[in-house]
């Protein structure tokens, strides 16, 4: 029997294959925006969710330095990595665009020192974790400020002016931007503009970062309290108090909040009310933000000694149903930083100098990188590489050996990044009004 297809009319088969076109470049342009998607770490703790975890893992992990790079000062910060570049901040109130491959600087931008006698102004250290989107770079500073800045050129295009230092990192979403400051504000800003949309009053020093899921922003206080506000008014939907004093980061995963607190426990809470699910009792304060994957938590304590520092601290795994402890991990000096999880092993800095990999399942280390100095820097993971900062001053890129370290381009300000994806998407439109186009001229003769 003769095949069909070869006695179709030649429109037909023509609208045919155009529809197969634009369907396979749709499809197409959406896996470009998920890979585009995926392969970052664009804030604090990798996403909104601040969950601290990518299922993008390095093909090999170890202690092999690929670069470091020595900043004026100081490194409090996690990196930001989009698009093949590095955005960090450091003590010394400058803040960078690295070579994500190479650790080349492709720019700085220097805060201005604030005037003597300002209200809250502690100089222009940047503590505050850089989010990226949309092109744009938003961090807050010790001088008060919430600054945006071109992602490309690093030049300023808006600050706004809290009433004290701001250590908390920005979380970008629907073009808004919240962060807390130590005026013991939240602050919703445009984020094309820095004008405040609304700023909800919880008191105390917020240094907890905002998590954003579902329409709701979920911070903690130094006043105890862990807050869920409407993230379009900044209305308090609940609060719950702790024992102490909070600078973890909420992580928002399943319907839960998790989050440490200084009354030595890690807390999971109901997302919707807030109510206790449970807590797990440390020995110490937990100012480590948790990270949560696969079913459970990673988070590290601080276990002071009442005449030192150095002492055992841990880094604890927890069941995320139960708060049950699976394993934990001594290190010798508290753990600041923030866990990060990828490909089966938990990266973490420690108060004793040294950048940890663990392995997820056990506990057990893999290996460690001893810095010239403490690390409270929450790593990043990104394609083949570990990114960390430390206090001797420096940001280290760890990886295989083997990953490509062909350093990029430098931008240019004047010629906008035109994304992938964005091409696909218009070469499918331009094939869709093609079809259209020939759909009306076979309606058009048939009608003659």
């Amino acid at each position: 029997m003769a095949d069909k297809t070869s006695k179709m009319d030649p429109k037909k088969r023509l609208c045919i294959i155009l529809i197969i076109s634009v369907l396979l470049s749709f499809s197409a342009a959406s896996q470009a925006i998920a890979s585009s998607a995926s392969d970052d770490w664009s804030m604090f703790r990798h996403d909104l969710t601040h969950a601290g975890f990518t299922t993008n893992a390095p093909t090999t992990t170890s202690d092999n330095l690929l670069w470091s790079y020595m900043t004026n000062h100081v490194v409090w910060a996690s990196p930001a990595i989009v698009d093949g570049r590095l955005y960090i901040g450091s003590d010394g109130g400058i803040a960078y665009c690295l070579n994500s491959s190479d650790g080349s600087l492709i720019w700085n931008y220097t805060i201005p020192s604030p005037g003597r006698g300002m209200p809250g102004a502690l100089g222009p250290a940047i503590g505050s974790s850089m989010a990226v989107a949309d092109g744009y770079v938003y961090f807050g500073c010790y001088d008060r400020n919430i600054y945006c800045l071109d992602a490309l050129t690093g030049e300023k295009v808006w600050n706004f002016t809290t009433g004290n230092a701001v250590q908390s990192c920005p979380a970008i979403s629907d073009n808004r931007v919240y962060v807390g400051s130590w005026d013991g504000e939240v602050y919703c800003l445009d984020s094309g503009t820095g004008a405040k949309i609304w700023n909800f009053t919880a008191g105390g020093l917020i240094e907890s970062s905002p998590a954003v899921v579902n329409g709701r922003v979920y911070i903690g206080s130094t006043n105890f309290n862990v807050y869920c506000l409407d993230a379009a008014s900044g209305a308090e939907i609940w609060k719950y108090t702790t024992g102490n004093v909070i600078q973890s980061s909420p992580a928002v995963v399943n319907d839960c909040v998790y989050i440490g607190s200084e009354d030595n426990n890690v807390y999971c809470l109901s997302a919707a009310d807030g109510s206790k699910i449970w807590n797990y009792t440390t020995p110490g304060w937990v100012d480590s933000s948790p990270a949560v994957a696969d079913g459970y938590v990673y988070v590290g304590s601080w276990e002071l000694g009442p005449d030192s520092y150095d002492i055992a601290s841990n880094v604890y795994c927890l069941d995320a149903v139960t708060g049950v402890k699976i394993w934990n991990y001594t290190t010798f000096g508290g753990v600041n930083s923030s866990p990060a999880v990828s490909g089966g092993y938990v990266y973490v800095g420690g108060w004793d100098g040294n950048f940890y990999c663990l392995d997820a399942s056990t506990g057990e280390k893999v290996w460690s990188y001893a810095t010239g100095n403490h690390v409270n820097s929450s790593p990043a993971v990104v394609g083949d590489y570990v990114y960390v900062g430390s206090w001797d001053h420096m940001v280290y890129a760890f990886g295989s050996e083997s990953a490509d370290n062909t350093p990029l381009p430098s931008p240019s300000p004047t010629i906008p990044e035109f994304p992938q994806y964005t091409v696909v998407v218009l070469a499918a439109i331009v094939m869709l009004g093609t079809l259209v186009i020939t759909l009306f001229r076979q309606r058009t003769s048939k009608g003659a």
